[in-house]
């Protein structure tokens, strides 16, 4: 598909925000400029009737009456006010129109961002995206509240403008024609050159807000290993970069206003030469009708010109649609399952009947209705995976969690720990093997009701703008107060939160930066157990944590995974001591298995990590 079709279709998916719903508005736009564009030209056809008809006749007339000016002057006054009007009209709901789609635009990018897999963001940046919602959509609406609407009234004013000067003469519109072929010609010339650069520079523009955005996250770490003069190299680099495409851009695009109206003002003197000779040669123009062609020549030129100028704010927006509609367009998550998590009663002999209202247990129900209580039974079967093809991170991986057992993972960086957690949260899909859950391959299950029965403590804690009781609601918004003050009993964290000025009600921002990193991660342990998940990941949650405050932590996390089957991915070997069974992995293989007293006497790799003999990196 060539590049011109491809904008056309960009184009026409931005056109069908507007009129899906906004069509009355487009109406009465549509109409304003049309009428504005009516009074603006018939101010230019005046001139002629106000020399031919009103003072022409009475030069050399003694007391000459003025009457008939006044009434003609009055009434293009009046559609001059008119002409005022349209324009303030049109100009006050484009504002509206324009506004209203970038809303549109938002909310459709931001709902598709919420369904997009986890493997998207974890190969684009952030910054990048952070782009798409504010640099590009604000080119959009650049594009849509002033180069649509002048692209119109200048076409309206173009048109009106040669039917207007063919009634005066048809030589001298000729001249006009050939002139419009010339200015147009260069106009898409110098145009296609502008916009090659300006989707350069739009890419640059998210580059550079990526980098900046990690250099702003990183600062620490960069003064730490003092590396900020590589920090500075590789940001000019990008700078140039964006440098160099916004400079090419722009001197295409200021081109072209100097072009166009060096070739204006040489039609206007054309037009002057050829109109005095055909008024003195043939009498077929009237002093009037030279002076109005004159004006209408320079709105003829002026309109294309302008016309000419918009190609360079649509060629931006076009660059910004493109990477809009590309972001919306990307691949959503896909969800197969036909397997529902349910509320049930549970009966004294064991029966379930599902239920409206939360219970506290849950059960799986099956596409023919069946009722499969959940109890946290998970079971990873010959499982192989791979983040890129032909690149196994995980090879015939097999484990067994019981309900209310405690699993551990054991490992150096990459060796798997954490994509087993992916997995079992179908962040990624396995390539081979199976993974069942109380029975049932994950595969079949709705992936928001997976995600609902497992809960997770992160090493990176994230928290959320607002009060900490709505942060500790995040899992489960229909949760009590006293609900969420005893589960931050149970995780340890209630005694702090009430030392806060404002306890339960103050405010967290910019992730709980007012926030100790022990006092986040007491706050996401509880967050956890107020979403009451029968199977809990625990992801390195203490490795960040100081060895004082890892005690408060680690007997939340003991009092939270009570009867819950646990998977614990650990740096500290500490923490999983009394675990159920522990894996040893590398390099995407369990090479031991086995408790903790099992594994010492085996005497192989975890032996090792216990006694310092080796150490994870």
């Amino acid at each position: 598909m060539s590049k011109k079709k491809v904008n056309m279709h960009l184009m026409k998916r931005l056109f069908q925000y507007m009129f899906q719903h906004f069509k009355w508005e487009l109406f009465v736009i549509g109409i304003a400029i049309l009428i504005s564009s009516f009074c603006h030209v018939s101010g230019q056809l005046f001139l002629q009737k106000l020399i031919d008809d009103y003072i022409t006749p009475l030069i050399g007339v003694e007391n000459p009456s003025y009457d008939g000016i006044a009434r003609a002057i009055s009434f293009m006054i009046l559609i001059y006010a008119t002409g005022v009007f349209c324009t303030f009209l049109y100009s006050r709901i484009v504002v509206t129109v324009s506004q209203g789609v970038l809303q549109l635009i938002r909310n459709d990018m931001f709902t598709h961002m919420e369904e997009l897999p986890i493997s998207y963001f974890d190969s684009h940046s952030h910054g990048d995206i952070m782009s798409y919602y504010i640099n590009d959509t604000d080119t959009l609406r650049e594009m849509i509240s002033m180069s649509i609407p002048n692209c119109l009234s200048n076409l309206a004013i173009i048109l009106s403008v040669f039917l207007s000067m063919l009634t005066l003469n048809i030589y001298l519109t000729l001249v006009i024609i050939g002139s419009a072929i010339i200015m147009v010609v260069v106009a898409r010339y110098i145009g296609s050159k502008s916009s090659k650069y300006f989707r350069a520079k739009q890419k640059s523009v998210a580059t550079v807000n990526g980098y900046i955005e990690e250099m702003i996250d990183g600062q620490k770490v960069i003064k730490v290993f003092t590396h900020e003069e590589a920090a500075k190299t590789d940001f000019d680099r990008l700078n140039e970069e964006l440098f160099e495409n916004t400079k090419n851009a722009h001197i295409y695009a200021n081109m072209i206003m100097p072009i166009m109206g060096n070739i204006g003002y040489l039609v206007y003197v054309i037009i002057a030469i050829c109109g005095s000779l055909i008024a003195i040669k043939t009498n077929l123009l009237t002093v009037g009708a030279i002076a109005s062609f004159l004006l209408l020549t320079r709105s003829f030129t002026m309109n294309v010109n302008q016309l000419s100028q918009q190609y360079n704010s649509i060629a931006l927006a076009s660059a910004g649609a493109d990477r809009i509609f590309r972001f919306i367009d990307e691949q959503k998550e896909l969800d197969g399952g036909t397997v529902h998590l349910v509320h049930v009663d549970k009966s004294v002999d064991g029966a379930l009947t599902e239920s409206r209202t939360y219970t506290g247990t849950w059960a799986w129900k099956k596409e023919d209705g069946t009722l499969v209580e959940l109890k946290g039974d998970i079971q990873l079967r010959d499982v192989d995976f791979s983040y890129v093809p032909n690149k196994k991170v995980l090879e015939d991986i097999s484990l067994y969690a019981k309900p209310g057992e405690k699993i551990a993972f054991v490992g150096a960086t990459g060796a798997g720990k954490t994509t087993i957690a992916n997995l079992i949260n179908r962040f990624y899909d396995i390539e081979d093997g199976t993974i069942l859950y109380d029975g049932i391959d994950i595969k079949t299950i709705c992936k928001k009701d997976l995600r609902k029965s497992l809960g997770m403590v992160l090493q990176d804690v994230q928290l959320f703008t607002g009060t900490i009781m709505e942060n500790l609601r995040y899992g489960r918004s229909n949760a009590t107060d006293e609900e969420c003050i005893e589960a931050a009993k149970l995780a340890n964290a209630h005694s702090f939160i009430e030392k806060l000025p404002n306890g339960y009600d103050t405010v967290i921002t910019d992730n709980g930066s007012n926030l100790s990193q022990g006092q986040r991660q007491l706050l996401s342990i509880a967050r956890c157990a107020v979403s009451n998940p029968p199977v809990m990941i625990l992801d390195e949650a203490t490795s960040s944590i100081d060895t004082r405050t890892e005690k408060d932590v680690q007997d939340g996390m003991d009092k939270l995974m009570e009867g819950r089957t646990v998977f614990v991915i650990a740096h500290r070997l500490s923490t999983i001591q009394n675990a159920k069974a522990i894996m040893v992995l590398e390099k995407g293989h369990i090479i031991e298995r086995g408790n903790h007293e099992q594994l010492l006497a085996q005497k192989g790799k975890y032996y090792q990590l216990a006694t310092g003999i080796f150490e994870l990196e």
